[in-house]
């Protein structure tokens, strides 16, 4: 254990399972369990995290909250990939049932995808204007549902979703009332500038997913060079500050504007040779989390 192990992250930094492997893409690869996951944001010094995809943590929800309490995690929400642009299809008793799951736990944020519909993020279709116009509108239908219970909804531009692209954010911010949760990585590799987007939009922005990208790798996974999810075999995302997305400039723009969100530390990983060697992901994590503390500070 190093000395990283032992120093409290603070309140606004959370972690996320997907940097443990764990996804809710199917086939996605190796899985690691909840226990060694928690175990390990613990050992960090990590005061909250995102759920995971279903059936990681424990489904019912009292138990999901004691099972966090176990290793002194706070919920802080999580991914929900919905079906958004579908007229004859209403997302709202999934994000109902989501809600209440978050109401039970303590969690505070529901994090909405604008999902295609289909596994996984290799395609996504081109939407037509009625398509978009179901889209906008169910952003802000989520959004108000979810502040009608004290919560708060945002949108996840997430490449391979329907709000993938700086366009398709732009659509976002024209037609909704929405807030977003910027994901440093995902807009980048989508040939995106998310300090940009974050600074341009500053009163939109709720919450944060802290990602690094190897951009020359996601530039092919755009062109249709490489699938998305053979890139994140590949090692498309870095360890904070390792990458090419300007995280602490990120950062400091949002703590300049008084962001108090979290900061959720997130590198996709997939390990589909099996359960990993040696100390695993645990040691980009802390890399990750001592490069967010010491901006911070």
């Amino acid at each position: 254990m190093t000395s990283s192990d032992l120093r409290p992250a603070g309140p606004k930094v959370a972690g996320a399972p997907i940097s443990w492997g764990v996804c809710e893409v199917p086939g996605w690869g190796f899985q690691l369990p909840a226990e060694r996951v928690m175990a390990e944001m613990e050992r960090l010094g990590l005061s909250a995290t995102e759920f995971g995809p279903d059936g990681f943590l424990p489904d019912d929800p009292t138990a999901r909250k004691v099972f966090l309490e176990t290793y002194d995690l706070q919920a802080v929400g999580g991914f929900l990939p919905v079906v958004l642009h579908d007229p004859t299809h209403d997302p709202m008793a999934e994000v109902d049932a989501f809600i209440e799951v978050c109401l039970a736990t303590g969690a505070g944020v529901v994090v909405l995808a604008a999902a295609t519909g289909v596994d996984g993020y290799d395609a996504r279709p081109v939407l037509d204007d009625i398509q978009w116009k179901t889209l906008l509108t169910n952003l802000d239908r989520l959004a108000d549902r979810a502040a009608e219970r004290d919560l708060l909804a945002v949108v996840h531009p997430h490449i391979g979703t329907l709000v993938e692209t700086a366009e398709d954010v732009q659509r976002v911010v024209d037609g909704s009332h929405i807030g977003f949760c910027i994901d440093t990585g995902h807009l980048a590799a989508a040939g995106a500038d998310p300090v940009a987007i974050t600074l341009a939009n500053l009163d939109r922005v709720k919450h944060v997913h802290l990602k690094d990208v190897d951009t020359a790798m996601s530039a092919r996974v755009v062109a249709g060079e490489l699938t998305f999810s053979d890139a994140v075999a590949s090692g498309m995302w870095q360890v904070l500050g390792e990458g090419d997305v300007d995280i602490r400039a990120m950062i400091e723009a949002l703590e300049g504007a008084g962001y108090d969100g979290w900061y959720v530390l997130e590198q996709d990983v997939m390990f589909k040779d099996g359960e990993p060697e040696g100390e695993g992901p645990i040691a980009n994590v802390r890399a990750s989390l001592d490069f967010v503390k010491a901006v911070l500070a």
